[in-house]
């Protein structure tokens, strides 16, 4: 297993590589100047353009640019990034914070509900729960993630008054950037309460609400679906007929047998799933104005911002190794049979 992981892990370059070079290639239909914006961080530098130019050598070929961009990364330096006017790297470690914390309070719901519902639809199958879980599955899966969005606004926060945009009210955004308040974690949940501030933790979650209901609501369609199927599938396999056979309690052949073979396709979807969120789920975020890498990436690619867009391109390239190097670990602990020599 450590050979495995560390075989992942050194194919993190490749990726980088891979990903890289490609949006490097694709920049060469922009002009130079356009390319050139990347690196402008004033309006002084900005009538100074062809210097610019000529310094990272943008009138050159694609791979003395890609040889400049790479010593520019070395050196820390991501470029600059003119959806936010500050450097790309502020700009990450800004809003990633606010994505990651919004993914993980969307996640955890996604999955257990998701799981619960798909294994109460199989061992239900044709009832009641499992005609209500199908309807609705369908339902939020094929409704667009914008519409339901706005729903929940206009319904909610237009019509009932409650919840909000944004994380957190202008007062207490306010309150947020003084230097008494310390950004132990850069997860505002957690922050606000070991500033022993509880208004503005309650704050924080009465604007995160929206957010997570639309991320939980969509994504957790695809995986009772997947799951119902797979545990199905799993409930007519000789295993589980040789267990129930054996006299075993039918709520121990479910649980320790079927479900748990069931369970292996949605740690690849959750793999993906995690992927899509901590990226920044773009529609969500925009909707709700939320601070967060996908409205941040949403932003960047309106303005032509290469810097941010290259940014976020190779971060999710990173997470897409990641996720599936951590689904396949949990292959060999769920399932025994499977083993990574």
């Amino acid at each position: 297993m450590f050979v495995f992981i560390v075989r992942r892990l050194l194919f993190l370059p490749v990726v980088f590589f891979g990903v890289t070079l490609f949006i490097i290639l694709l920049m060469q239909f922009l002009s130079p100047t356009q390319r050139a914006a990347t690196y402008v961080r004033s309006e002084a530098q900005l009538r100074n353009i062809d210097a610019i130019i000529e310094q990272y050598g943008l009138n050159k070929g694609p791979h003395v640019q890609y040889w400049n961009w790479l010593k520019q990364v070395g050196q820390g330096n991501w470029g600059f990034s003119k959806a936010t006017g500050e450097p790309v790297w502020a700009s990450f470690k800004r809003r990633f914070p606010a994505t990651l914390e919004l993914a993980i309070l969307s996640f955890i719901p996604t999955m257990l509900l998701g799981v619960w519902l798909g294994s109460a639809s199989a061992l239900n199958r044709d009832g009641f729960i499992d005609q209500v879980s199908r309807i609705t599955s369908i339902f939020f899966w094929s409704l667009p993630v914008f519409v339901l969005a706005i729903w929940l606004l206009v319904i909610f926060y237009g019509g009932l008054g409650w919840f909000g945009l944004g994380q957190v009210t202008t007062a207490h955004s306010l309150e947020i950037i003084k230097p008494e308040f310390q950004r132990y974690t850069g997860f505002m949940t957690i922050d606000s309460l070991l500033n022993i501030r509880f208004d503005i933790f309650l704050d924080v979650i009465n604007h995160m609400v929206l957010p997570i209901v639309t991320l939980v609501a969509i994504q957790s369609a695809q995986i009772v679906r997947i799951m119902r199927s797979s545990l199905l599938d799993t409930l007519t396999q000789d295993f589980v007929r040789t267990a129930r056979a054996k006299g075993l309690a039918e709520s121990i052949v479910n649980r320790k047998h079927a479900l748990r073979n069931a369970i292996i396709p949605i740690i690849t979807l959750g793999g993906f799933t995690i992927v899509g969120l901590l990226n920044g789920v773009v529609i969500t975020e925009t909707v709700f104005a939320y601070p967060g890498m996908g409205k941040w990436l949403a932003d960047a690619a309106v303005q032509l911002d290469t810097a941010s867009v290259m940014a976020g391109a190779v971060f999710t390239g990173i997470l897409v190794v990641l996720a599936n190097m951590l689904a396949d670990v949990l292959y060999a602990v769920i399932d025994p049979r499977i083993r990574y020599n």
